[in-house]
């Protein structure tokens, strides 16, 4: 499977780059790269665990632009990463040998909720707010929650971050998104380990694509960086009403198994 054909290879890093864009400004960069690898061939099991390699490329690339631009203090950050990664290997380990028909069910309609609730609150922008969560609180519960979450599914893992740094812990929309990545990161790395050690990780393609999502990351961390809450509040609707599409758009959701549509 890692000898694929020149063109798709190039496939491949395109959907990456364009993945690794979107991801360090709003989430969402395996709606793009994991149908990406599916089009070329790559059976599903290996896809994901391909694109956790992938992945380490575009959130560690973010994670750097943003505490260059003084966005986030990674040292600070890392006990959260650390508990995001260790919910993660749980997950993916559940992931495993359990089912996610509950989770694939379910998550359209919370990441159109999560849609709805960045798109309907007129006062979301790049100035703090009250917290709610304790910073203590927030890394022992919320982080290694979402974490599992990515390791044992997936999808919108970085819109479920963004929505708890900014309605838990009251960050503003920016800075939102420069402590994401980091945790994003952490989730990253814990399933990346399990799915390694289940030997289904291309390296070749995952290494390539990972070059692609670097270079599409530095270049997304740059614009939002730039733009701020103006374009990460509208690509984050759009993308998790997309995300949310796509997934009811699968012959195999539960949804339109049990509607026999």
């Amino acid at each position: 499977m890692t000898d694929l054909a020149i063109h798709l290879l190039l496939f491949l890093f395109i959907a990456a780059f364009m993945a690794g864009f979107i991801d360090s400004i709003a989430g969402g960069g395996g709606m793009i790269t994991i149908p990406a690898m599916l089009i070329a061939g790559i059976p599903p099991l290996e896809s994901l665990g391909t694109n956790k390699l992938q992945s380490l490329f575009g959130s560690g690339s973010a994670s750097i632009a943003y505490a260059r631009h003084g966005h986030v203090n990674l040292k600070e950050q890392l006990p959260m990463a650390l508990m995001s990664a260790a919910g993660s290997v749980l997950g993916a380990l559940i992931a495993t040998v359990v089912p996610a028909d509950a989770l694939k069910g379910v998550l359209p309609f919370l990441l159109i909720a999560i849609a709805v609730y960045f798109g309907c609150k007129p006062n979301i922008g790049d100035v703090e707010k009250h917290r709610r969560l304790s910073a203590f609180l927030f890394t022992l519960s919320f982080v290694p929650l979402i974490g599992f979450y990515d390791g044992i599914f997936g999808p919108g893992t970085g819109s479920f971050f963004m929505l708890g740094f900014v309605s838990l812990a009251g960050y503003g929309i920016l800075k939102a998104t420069a402590h994401t990545k980091f945790l994003n990161f952490g989730s990253n790395l814990g399933a990346f380990i399990v799915f390694v050690l289940y030997g289904v990780v291309l390296w070749k393609v995952g290494l390539l694509m990972g070059a692609g999502q670097f270079l599409g990351a530095q270049v997304g961390s740059r614009y939002a960086m730039a733009k701020g809450a103006k374009i990460i509040k509208p690509l984050l609707v759009i993308v998790s009403i997309a995300l949310a599409i796509r997934l009811l758009a699968d012959p195999t959701h539960p949804l339109r198994i049990w509607l026999g549509i």
